[in-house]
């Protein structure tokens, strides 16, 4: 493979991964602040550390969101009672909900459903590494195989 195709190809790789990270930081930042946001108007206790753990847990999709999810859960049942709880499930659910296709699809340019079934499909075969770069490694592919389909338009026939 020459140079400057293999340098391309691994520039695609970056800036899919950069832009993946980025959609995964806004959704993670919206999230915790939801989520802490609803904590603290619900007067649940430690409503920092469920912010602090909805953040870091937006870095594993799906189950590191419903995993900080169900520890927000637990803990407003646990200091606050079962309508609390259920209530800040529904803050939960909203936060976690349908935005993080959105924002994971806009930053890959892909489309939010073709991120989903990449990840499922992702998760399945390779387990938490593949949870977290099959979707950017998709958006590469698509960007490489666009690169190599305009150069071989451009190339005389031989």
């Amino acid at each position: 493979m020459p140079a400057p195709a293999a340098h391309s190809m691994l520039g695609r790789i970056a800036g899919s991964m950069r832009g993946y990270f980025l959609g995964v930081t806004i959704v993670a930042v919206w999230s915790a602040l939801i989520v802490g946001a609803g904590a603290i108007l619900l007067d649940v206790p430690l409503a920092g550390t469920i912010a602090v753990v909805t953040f870091i847990g937006g870095y594993v999709p799906y189950i590191g969101a419903w995993t900080a999810g169900a520890f927000a859960v637990l803990i407003a049942l646990g200091g606050s009672g079962p309508e609390t709880a259920a209530a800040l499930a529904v803050i939960v659910l909203l936060a976690n909900g349908v935005l993080q296709q959105i924002a994971y699809g806009a930053a890959l340019q892909l489309h939010p459903l073709a991120v989903l079934i990449v990840t499922i499909a992702g998760g399945c075969l390779f387990g938490t590494v593949g949870l977290v770069l099959a979707a950017p490694l998709l958006s590469a592919a698509v960007k490489i195989a666009a690169d190599l389909t305009a150069a071989a338009e451009g190339q005389p026939e031989g």
